[in-house]
């Protein structure tokens, strides 16, 4: 059976026996079965940092020669970075319109302390970590992202056999991380039960209604952020109208959204990119894999949504600069962390964690990760065939081939 209809099975199984079992039965579920979910929780905060710090270093090595790649490297991953953001944005706008989880208030183990925001500058020195150790072991996302960062530019700029060297121990550390990640998705059912019964028998139905209003809020944004931000983008700076791009896309759109795989997209993606919109050979298997690394607006957007949703249900009012320090700590994460098993829940995570917001709202998400990973691959799919449009159009005209 697959791995996200056993998830959801274990949410339906939740909600059965928390609603069986009601406030009376709740003594015993917080003794014996909530550590377990603790346990689930425990085992995906023990994988953030060498995730994100692997991942990010293997993604910055396999771009290469950064001279010969040039301009196009370079535009690839700021309109990357920009829409991401832009969909991190989306994701709170419609999520303060909709406002999902408002029906549902839970008390966090303890007191929820949200961290007051920082200013802007405070932010900027904080990135630069002063002990990358102790960094790894507060696990603080953004100095272990920028030390990553320098960490794999360092790498390109010594070449040669010593490169290969650490390339291949940090490619074989990520593999291992997403095994290790893979591992403990597999105990994701059990975990996710044992953290939704105790809701579930403490809040009794009114736990339903927020969890459909998160999977609205998804949908509409996504739409939007298609609609508005990547046909704009293919019309604007590819000369390829809206009809005529979704037209092109809407194979390749309705197998992401399907088979939520990138991965399996890619070759109809690239296929139908050079056939029906003449995008080159070159730009595509550069753009296309590269956006499959880097490009996660569908999960930025998804990290909006659900960090207010959270938020909701736990009774925190985020400031703006909270907000701002999500965008800004998803959008840099989004390179850390694409293409990883269960990347969805480790950004969150992380997101989760740079404001203080209480992490064990995963579980309130896992268990309809499966639908909502439906929006998600389809919208980072159809954004990497935005992109590759608008980079092709320029190396066109850089090259005098089109006016």
């Amino acid at each position: 059976m697959n791995l996200s209809v056993k998830i959801f099975l274990a949410l339906v199984a939740s909600v059965i026996v928390g609603l069986i079992a009601g406030p009376e039965g709740l003594p015993f579920i917080k003794w014996w079965i909530a550590p377990i979910g603790t346990i689930f929780i425990n085992l995906i905060k023990m994988m953030i940092v060498p995730v994100v710090f692997t991942s990010l270093v293997v993604g910055m090595t396999s771009l290469g020669d950064t001279k010969t790649l040039g301009r196009i490297g370079l535009k690839t991953v700021v309109i990357y970075l920009v829409t991401t953001a832009i969909a991190i944005l989306i994701g709170f706008v419609i999520a303060g319109i909709g406002h999902p989880g408002s029906g549902l208030q839970m008390i966090a183990e303890g007191k929820v302390d949200v961290k007051d925001a920082p200013g802007i500058m405070q932010v900027f020195v904080g990135m630069v970590p002063t002990n990358p150790v102790d960094v790894m072991a507060k696990a603080q996302i953004l100095p272990l992202i920028v030390f990553a960062l320098f960490v794999g530019v360092g790498i390109i700029q010594v070449g040669g056999e010593r490169a290969q060297i650490l390339i291949k121990f940090f490619d074989a550390a990520a593999e291992v991380c997403y095994k290790i990640i893979a591992m403990i998705m597999n105990f994701a059912p059990i975990g996710v039960f044992a953290l939704l019964l105790p809701v579930v028998a403490a809040n009794g139905p009114k736990v339903l209604l927020p969890l459909i209003s998160v999977i609205a809020c998804l949908a509409i944004g996504c739409a939007i952020h298609a609609v508005v931000v990547y046909s704009m983008l293919a019309k604007i700076g590819g000369h390829v109208s809206p009809g005529k791009f979704f037209s092109a896309m809407s194979e390749a759109m309705m197998l992401a959204f399907t088979t939520c795989s990138s991965a399996a997209t890619l070759p109809v993606n690239m296929k139908n990119l050079q056939e029906k919109l003449g995008v080159s050979r070159e730009v595509t298997s550069f753009v296309l894999p590269l956006g499959a690394t880097i490009n996660m607006d569908g999960t930025a957007l998804y990290m909006g949504v659900c960090a207010l949703f959270i938020a909701n249900v736990f009774g925190v009012d985020l400031t703006a600069g909270q907000m701002m320090m999500i965008v800004f700590t998803g959008t840099l994460a989004s390179i850390g962390t694409a293409g990883v098993p269960g990347a969805g829940l480790i950004m969150l995570a992380m997101v989760l964690q740079s404001v203080g917001l209480p992490i064990e709202g995963l579980a309130l998400v896992a268990g309809i990760d499966r639908i909502l990973d439906m929006f998600r691959t389809c919208l980072n799919i159809t954004g990497d065939g935005a992109v590759a449009i608008v980079i092709d159009r320029d190396e066109k005209k850089r090259e005098g081939l089109v006016a």
